[in-house]
């Protein structure tokens, strides 16, 4: 199976990439940060060598590079999977965030998977098959204190999500939105965090593993999972 991952080379995006290149799949990889990529291609392709990884350096705020990725990904053949998993995360309040901030994450946050998954698609409507996982948030589904535009971009990821859901179920293509709520990540770097209090992000991937490998005739349209103890 061919999966392609997207913030591939740490937190929930690493974790995924790992769950699937110990059942030895083809991963094709990206992430902003060339070091951190090739430094996660190599350290995999290491553990799991049965499985073949890839990897290639992507702006995905940025639509040349996305739509470059793409290209390079059908070069490798017709996805079997995608994980639309890159994103940013930037607290702050509507109404004195700084000017910008709704467009930057608008920009990373929905239409780096909008444009990855329509580049895709064609190939994968004709294969009558696959799987799409969008990354989406609890702060999809609920407001919060200091979610500001970022809420607001992942409140448009899910219904992203479920319109694609609608439109891809004759193609024989699933789609799942995955909400999780506080998950060990960059996004809490600078913040001291009980680690009882938040989830692990294998705790992630391996939902996903788990609604991957479904019969065809079933698909888990949302994953939701929180910390036990409740969100942060």
């Amino acid at each position: 199976m061919i999966v392609v991952i997207t913030g591939a080379s740490k937190g929930i995006g690493k974790a995924i990439a790992e769950q699937f290149a110990a059942a030895n799949h083809q991963l094709l990889l990206c992430s902003r940060g060339e070091k951190s990529l090739y430094d996660t291609v190599n350290e995999l392709q290491t553990r799991f060598p049965e499985s073949t990884i890839k990897g290639r350096v992507c702006d995905m705020s940025n639509k040349a590079d996305v739509q470059d990725f793409a290209s390079w990904c059908l070069q490798q053949g017709t996805p079997d999977m995608l994980v639309n998993n890159a994103g940013q995360f930037i607290p702050g309040s509507i109404y004195n965030e700084a000017d910008g901030i709704l467009e930057q994450m608008i920009q990373v946050n929905l239409y780096s998977a909008y444009y990855l998954t329509r580049a895709l698609l064609p190939k994968m409507i004709l294969a009558k098959s696959g799987h799409i996982f969008n990354i989406c948030s609890i702060a999809s589904l609920n407001a919060y204190a200091n979610g500001g535009s970022y809420s607001i971009s992942k409140f448009a990821l899910l219904g992203f999500s479920k319109n694609l859901r609608e439109e891809l179920k004759p193609h024989g293509i699933k789609v799942t939105a995955v909400c999780p709520g506080a998950t060990l990540s960059s996004s809490w770097d600078g913040f001291e965090i009980d680690p009882k209090r938040i989830m692990e992000a294998a705790d992630v991937a391996k939902m996903i593993f788990a609604a991957a490998c479904l019969s065809p005739m079933a698909v888990v349209e949302d994953i939701i999972l929180r910390p036990q103890l409740g969100d942060l």
